[in-house]
């Protein structure tokens, strides 16, 4: 269970070496502890808990920043007891926030006149963003189907397969049918062709995605767009696009600015994007942006004066933070236009270094795209013996952790190890990643294979008499821990003195 869980009733207190010069008596792991305890052993217990933590800057399973200027880092701590939801008491947090939701509404390219304002708003991150939007979305057509006194309240929405879960959650929570377009060997995004022939009057929207999380490809929201504007004059209906551009808003405008996949697209109506990814802040802050003040049904906005004036909110919590807000304005006014697109590069010529060190070992199939996220995600071209799941588990030895996962539908049988290359991630760490890597493949190719591992696993069940089946997870765990003692003993052995 993932949202939690305890340990067994032999692991039930908190003890710490270095906080027994203030404290002696252990703690209780999942009790409030009665009596209170000096300062410097609360830190201490805490601190030597976090060093068994991974390395955030070896973390390249995430697309989230994990560093900052130190004149970033003093403006959060400076701000981080400001309650970002009491605009009254903070009107300055609160017009930092309007002109970032401009900013990013001009770097999409919004339709503003002169002096008009954007629409948008700062969220936790791209899954609150999404939420919000797919909010609008389904108000907007439920309004259009009860004035033609047509049903609504079957709702859907059309996104290919490799969507991340935030789009499911959307879906479940909020009573959406989520239309999936199905991936196939080799095309690992979106298919416009197919994701417009499942369109049908009850889709509220397209979710396109600028940037998959899967192998950091850009979607084709043009080709969408011109798709759905033709499906639309067959049909009458007005279909409309949202950009799930979390991963890719802060890139595209900086790498392809001739990319069409914004608001130059009439159909797209609304954008969000990750603050807390490409945009260079900790997490977590999002964006939302919509193309005009008719894309947000004004019901769903709330208006409260019990925090001192009249406050319009649309977001779905209540109370949270002002310094992701302000590190974003940071951000984006620190380093400005020609900033961003050396960030970007550097990351992208990052990305090249690695994928040109991974593809000159001979091992693997290259699965991510030059055009798109800097990442780069792999899978080998020969699995039979060992796969992609072990190289993981064995990097980590090494600090690195690098994420090894199956496909969606229909190409899961496709398994793909990922690096997503952020701005702390140096071309010299590329370089060090591969050198490692292949000392991987080296030992690797000196085990036994892990069916090697099932057969004995085999052979011992059918010598026990009367034994119980075990479930493939069990069975699987087995392995692995055959497997592994093979290794350590292998380890030992080698570190023998003859």
């Amino acid at each position: 269970m993932v949202l939690s869980k305890t340990a067994s009733q032999s692991d039930v207190s908190v003890h710490s070496t270095f906080a027994s010069r203030y404290v002696r008596d252990a703690l209780p792991r999942f009790k409030m502890p009665e009596n209170s305890i000096p300062k410097e052993a609360a830190f201490q217990i805490i601190n030597d808990e976090l060093m068994l933590d991974g390395n955030p800057r070896l973390n390249l399973a995430s697309f989230v920043t994990t560093w900052m200027e130190p004149e970033c880092d003093k403006l959060i701590m400076d701000s981080i007891n400001k309650n970002y939801v009491d605009m009254d008491e903070y009107p300055v947090t609160t017009e930092l926030q309007n002109r970032c939701v401009n900013m990013i509404a001009h770097l999409f390219n919004a339709p503003l006149g002169d002096g008009e304002a954007a629409v948008g708003v700062g969220t936790v991150g791209s899954s609150e963003a999404i939420m919000l939007a797919g909010l609008a979305f389904k108000r907007k057509w439920q309004n259009k189907r009860k004035a033609e006194g047509k049903p609504y309240d079957k709702p859907n929405i059309v996104t290919g397969a490799n969507v991340q879960v935030c789009w499911e959650k959307f879906a479940r929570y909020f009573e959406v049918e989520l239309k999936e377009v199905k991936l196939r060997e080799g095309y690992y995004v979106m298919d416009p062709v197919k994701a417009v022939e499942m369109v049908d009057e009850n889709t509220i929207c397209v979710a396109a995605i600028l940037g998959s999380t899967l192998n950091g490809e850009f979607e084709d929201v043009k080709l969408l767009n011109d798709l759905l504007t033709e499906k639309n004059k067959e049909t009458g209906w007005d279909t409309p696009i949202h950009v799930d551009a979390a991963s890719g808003g802060f890139i595209a405008p900086f790498l392809y600015p001739e990319l069409e996949w914004d608001f130059r697209l009439p159909l797209v109506k609304s954008i969000n994007v990750s603050g807390h990814k490409y945009g260079l802040v900790y997490a977590g802050i999002g964006w939302v942006i919509w193309r005009s003040k008719e894309d947000l049904p004004e019901e769903l906005i709330f208006h409260i004066n019990y925090l001192g004036a009249d406050q319009p909110t649309f977001t779905l919590n209540f109370s949270k933070g002002s310094s992701q807000v302000i590190a974003q304005y940071y951000q984006l006014i620190r380093l400005g236009y020609e900033g961003y697109r050396n960030v970007m590069e550097n990351c992208h010529g990052n990305a090249m270094v690695l994928k040109e060190g991974l593809e000159k070992t001979g091992r693997f199939n290259i699965v991510s795209k030059d055009h798109g996220v800097p990442l780069v995600a792999f899978s080998l071209k020969d699995n039979k013996r060992h796969d992609e799941f072990e190289i993981s588990d064995m990097l980590r030895r090494f600090g690195w952790i690098v994420p090894a996962y199956t496909m969606p539908a229909d190409a899961q049988h496709i398994t793909v190890l990922r690096v997503v290359i952020r701005e702390d991630f140096s071309r010299t760490l590329a370089e060090r990643l591969v050198i490692d890597i292949e000392k991987v493949l080296h030992e690797l190719d000196t085990l036994p294979a892990k069916i090697n591992a099932k057969l004995a696993i085999a052979e011992e069940a059918e010598s026990q008499i009367g034994t119980v089946k075990k479930t493939d997870i069990e069975t699987q765990r087995e392995v692995m821990a055959y497997w592994k003692k093979y290794v350590s003993e292998r380890k030992s052995n080698k570190n023998k003195i003859c």
